[in-house]
């Protein structure tokens, strides 16, 4: 009796490109936060300092927390078409450096770059392949009791951002995914991220991000 053949059989592997991950929401929701965590934990991705002109608040660290720099500096960086996206936000400008996105990708590295909502929408403008993440807070409530606790803004900011996060919930439709960031539970969010990325990654058709 003759012995079936043995065929082997190579693994199917997928197509599959870097990441461009644009992490966005409210103030307040934990962006920051969620950032912090994933680099503890070893996250394997490239993270992307955006730039601003705020003033640094006394536990941030500049070049990791933010860029900070003077607003001649920025328009200076605008000027020489440095940024990818850049806006005013709160009275400030904030924007991110293209360069090290363009290194990353380069290098096949999944990127995660955090930005406002309006930063967002602008990316989406200009990259529509990336991936882009809402953090929340599970209701607004919530965000306006964090909001409270940071004891970071006068008043009249305070009210000002809580507008904001109101309106912006409102643009939700521009983004890919919707993670909720629980009080006390940011490992939570933190596997729902982890989750959207291995999702991405068994996509049949990858995502190509030119930039």
């Amino acid at each position: 009796m003759k012995k079936a053949r043995n065929r082997s059989q190579a693994p199917y592997n997928p197509p599959s490109s870097p990441l461009l991950i644009v992490l966005s929401g409210p103030s307040g929701v934990g962006k920051d936060a969620v950032l912090t965590r994933m680099r503890a934990l070893g996250y394997p991705l490239e993270y992307i300092t955006t730039v601003t002109t705020r003033r640094q608040r006394a536990k941030e660290r500049n070049n990791l927390d933010y860029h900070f720099v003077s607003t001649e500096r920025f328009q200076e960086m605008i000027a020489r078409s440095e940024l990818l996206e850049w806006a005013n936000v709160y009275g400030n400008w904030y924007g991110v450096p293209k360069q090290p996105i363009k290194q990353a990708l380069e290098k096949g590295r999944d990127t995660i770059v955090k930005v406002d909502v309006q930063g967002a929408a602008n990316i989406r403008k200009i990259l529509p392949q990336a991936v882009f993440i809402f953090l929340m807070s599970p209701s607004i409530e919530e965000l306006i009791t964090r909001l409270k606790q940071r004891h970071t803004e006068s008043s009249f900011d305070l009210t000002l951002r809580i507008k904001t996060a109101e309106e912006e919930i409102k643009q939700l439709p521009l983004f890919d995914y919707l993670v909720i960031n629980q009080q006390g539970e940011i490992d939570l969010a933190l596997s729902d991220i982890k989750a959207i990325i291995t999702a991405e990654k068994c996509r049949l058709t990858p995502r190509e991000i030119v930039l």
